[in-house]
């Protein structure tokens, strides 16, 4: 399958799977042998299809590039992306599907047990993603492993690309090539707890993005740009517009309004606000399944 748009917002590498939600009534799990749950859900999504269905919700024209397997898991995938509009390139992966089990609170907190899967070896054809990277207005890359080799690409063909790096440390060798060699880094302060400054200051002094954001959750969002100065600006959460069920996707959601107000050409604090508005939209149904429309992202 090749692209059938002249041109696409935005083009998402990696990250396609499905989550099975585990409802508790706490976190941690009290240790027993047996435990009686409310009834277990899947959702296919996951980082990269999240991203690339949110964006599409938003209007944007998306398409998501991907390995996946040839199995059952697989076909939730491709249905749900159907479903919401999203063009869907997959190359088939003999290890299968990605998958993670998420235990999720009665707060919406999760705890997310993921099964990555794909071999250390496994490179995405350039014949298969350079049709789509020269239609990109904008590229994001979730942190597969096969994902880092489209960088020197992606650098000749000069199109913008963001990731998200999601809780890391600081330390893992993993996701610092995708931190330094992106224009847009999205990560978690949970991570890093109280140095997530710092880190941000990192990844700027070091790598080549303009902007790094360190998304929060109910304390909302944290901003650094090349011109802004030392210190991380504050964006405060938006309050959900109902009761908060499920924090999965909530993240994701996040990237979806940055972007959106990145490739509408607003400057970057009203990019995080929308954002936030987005994330806490996410938050107000099961499963990464509550995705904001435009205009009652731009009306919050």
């Amino acid at each position: 399958m090749g692209p059938v748009q002249e041109a696409y917002d935005v083009v998402v590498v990696g990250g396609s799977g499905v989550d099975t939600i585990v409802r508790v009534g706490s976190l941690p799990v009290p240790l027993a042998d047996s435990v009686g749950v409310p009834p277990i859900e899947e959702w296919p999504g996951q980082t990269g299809g999240n991203v690339a269905l949110g964006a599409r919700a938003l209007g944007l024209t998306v398409a998501l590039l991907d390995y996946i397997g040839d199995d059952w898991i697989g076909a939730q995938v491709r249905e749900r992306l159907a479903e919401g509009d999203v063009e869907f390139a997959p190359l088939i992966s003999p290890a299968g599907t990605r998958r993670a089990v998420n235990l999720v609170d009665a707060t919406g907190r999760r705890m997310s047990f993921y099964d990555g899967r794909d071999p250390a070896d496994l490179r995405m054809p350039r014949e298969h993603y350079l049709p789509w990277m020269s239609r990109a207005r904008h590229v994001h890359l979730a942190i597969m492993n096969f994902a880092r080799s489209l960088y020197d690409d992606l650098a000749g063909l000069g199109v913008p690309i963001s990731t998200d790096l999601h809780d890391w440390d600081g330390l893992n060798d993993h996701q610092r090539e995708f931190a330094l060699r992106s224009d847009l880094v999205f990560f978690s302060a949970a991570g890093v707890g109280e140095g997530f400054p710092a880190l941000m200051r990192e990844i700027l002094r070091e790598g080549r993005a303009e902007t790094v954001v360190a998304t929060a959750g109910a304390d909302g969002a944290y901003l650094l740009t090349r011109d802004g100065g030392a210190t991380p600006r504050h964006v405060p959460a938006a309050v959900p517009p109902a009761p908060v069920v499920d924090s999965n996707g909530a993240g994701d959601a996040f990237v979806c309004g940055f972007l959106y107000g990145r490739l509408a050409g607003r400057d970057v604090e009203e990019c995080a606000r929308l954002g936030t508005v987005a994330g806490a939209y996410a938050c107000t149904a099961p499963g990464s399944t509550a995705l904001i429309p435009a205009d009652a992202l731009l009306t919050a």
